[in-house]
């Protein structure tokens, strides 16, 4: 039977996937890599690392297995990433990812001039630090003997599929985390690419993202023994998430609680908002989507148990963790600044409410109450467009846990579903695949093929209504905070 691999080019690791064309995982692989950030705030990769890794995980994701049967490979990546390469295709500098927060006096003055409402009229979005376009303009003003040897400008799984095919693609989902897309026509943006001096021969051809791109390299082909493999354009990774765990329908919801977090809702059309730090994108299917990112979700709990707390506990340390009534303490989880709804590169995380009888299961709980209360925060932005899912698919490490989807169930009031398995990006991919090698007609036929959840989470309403108030009370924090992260910014 004809098999398909995903790879999933995420910010630690790369995952890889292989898929039988019923839609069955046949074996998974995992290859890490490091994260540089050579000074606060800064966040770099090494590209050559994803390609070297990918290749060392191919090899073992395909050991004993028939590698004929391989038809397909589809790539979902980390999204915004910057890869400029020289004349010769070699990389210039390393990547800056998405979430180095180095372009924040950049993105300050693309939203301020030209502005959010022409930027939003340009592109559907307006400036974030985690986006491409204000990553350039700092290498352009901080590094212009770099930019004056740019030949092209590729998004982190474009560069790999660059180094897999030879051939220079992306897709509108991907695309459109750069701020030099316009998402409501499909095309680059004119006016992005002169504010930004980007030549239109600097950046890939899009194309949809199951579109066939090409084959391997004859002699990575040859090494690896996949003579039949031809690679698709792919998709940004929450977009390829979306895929993997069937959410492309109107009222679908995806919330990924991974080092990041997003809540992703796929729409009928594309919705555009200068007022509202909710990004507007392309869906890998065609259609749209309304995605809102927290820069910190599980990474909030892996600070406090690893580093604050000096344990890898994780049950332990959360099982004294009560679900039915709210902690009594608040956490600001914005480690790394935040995205949605704020868009503030200069936030930081707080305890607020600390008391003498405080204690640890009492602060580990906050945690985790913060981290959701910061997704509800992108949720009715959302719902007060108008949108308003009603279950949720909930994806990433936070999936795993014994406590967190049923208080992320009550305190959204939503039904919470887990999926048969976690490998959304990479199965996301390989789905993409099939349908580009005529496996499935298109990908609504593709992900019929999931299993039914594993697991369902309905709210309870009795709880729901105990954290009202308490999500009431923790949104109004940040207000209050605003300027003390100003100042606190300047001064440290």
């Amino acid at each position: 039977m004809n098999t398909y691999i995903g790879i999933d080019l995420g910010t630690s690791s790369v995952k890889l996937l292989l898929m039988r064309a019923d839609g069955a995982i046949l074996r998974t692989a995992r290859r890490d890599y490091a994260v540089s950030c050579p000074l606060p705030g800064y966040s770099e990769q090494n590209p050559e690392d994803w390609y070297e890794q990918t290749v060392e995980g191919l090899g073992e994701l395909l050991r004993g297995v028939s590698r004929r049967d391989v038809q397909g490979i589809g790539i979902a990546g980390q999204m915004h990433g910057l890869v400029l390469l020289d004349r010769q295709g070699q990389v210039i500098r390393p990547a800056i990812l998405w979430n180095d927060g180095r372009s924040a006096a950049q993105t300050e003055r693309l939203n301020r001039e030209p502005g959010k409402q022409k930027l939003t009229e340009w592109t559907a979005n307006f400036a974030f630090t985690g986006f491409t376009a204000p990553k350039l303009l700092w290498v352009r003003e901080n590094e212009p003997e770099n930019y004056a040897r740019i030949a092209k400008v590729l998004l982190p799984k474009d560069y790999l599929l660059y180094r897999l095919s030879g051939g220079f693609y992306t897709d509108p989902s991907d695309a459109s985390g750069t701020l030099y897309w316009n998402v409501r026509n499909g095309r680059w943006s004119e006016e992005m690419l002169e504010l930004c001096g980007i030549r239109p021969e600097w950046l890939p051809e899009p194309v949809a993202s199951h579109v066939v791109v090409g084959g391997l390299l004859p002699e990575l082909a040859e090494a690896l023994d996949l003579p039949n493999a031809v690679l698709v354009a792919g998709a940004g990774d929450n977009a390829a998430a979306a895929v993997g765990n069937g959410v492309l329908a109107l009222g679908d919801c995806s919330i990924s609680a991974g080092t990041s977090g997003t809540v992703l809702i796929p729409t009928g059309s594309c919705i555009a908002d200068p007022s509202a730090a909710v990004h507007s994108f392309a869906q890998a299917d065609g259609g749209y989507m309304q995605l809102g990112c927290i820069l910190s979700a599980s990474s909030c709990g892996k600070w406090w148990i690893e580093r604050i707390l000096h344990t890898k506990d994780y049950d332990g340390e959360q099982a004294g963790v009560r679900t039915e009534q709210p902690s009594g303490l608040y956490f600001l989880p914005y480690l790394a600044g935040e995205r949605a709804p704020y868009n503030d590169p200069y936030a930081r995380g707080v305890f607020f409410g600390l008391r003498q009888d405080t204690g640890r299961v009492e602060m580990t709980q906050a945690v985790y109450e913060g981290v959701t209360f910061a997704f509800r925060d992108i949720l009715e932005l959302v719902r007060a467009r108008g949108i308003r899912p009603a279950s949720a698919v909930l994806c990433g490490g936070g999936a795993r846990s014994g406590f967190w989807p049923q208080m992320i169930a009550d305190i959204l009031n939503l039904e919470l579903r887990l999926p048969e398995n976690e490998e959304g990006p990479s199965l996301g991919g390989a789905l993409l695949a099939a349908v580009g090698c005529g496996e499935y007609p298109d990908l609504p036929a593709a992900v019929a093929s999931r299993p039914a959840p594993r697991r369902v989470f309905l709210p309870r309403p009795e709880v729901t209504a105990r954290y009202e108030e308490a999500y009431r009370f923790y949104h109004s924090l940040y207000p209050c905070m605003r300027d003390a992260f100003s100042v606190l910014h300047r001064l440290f």
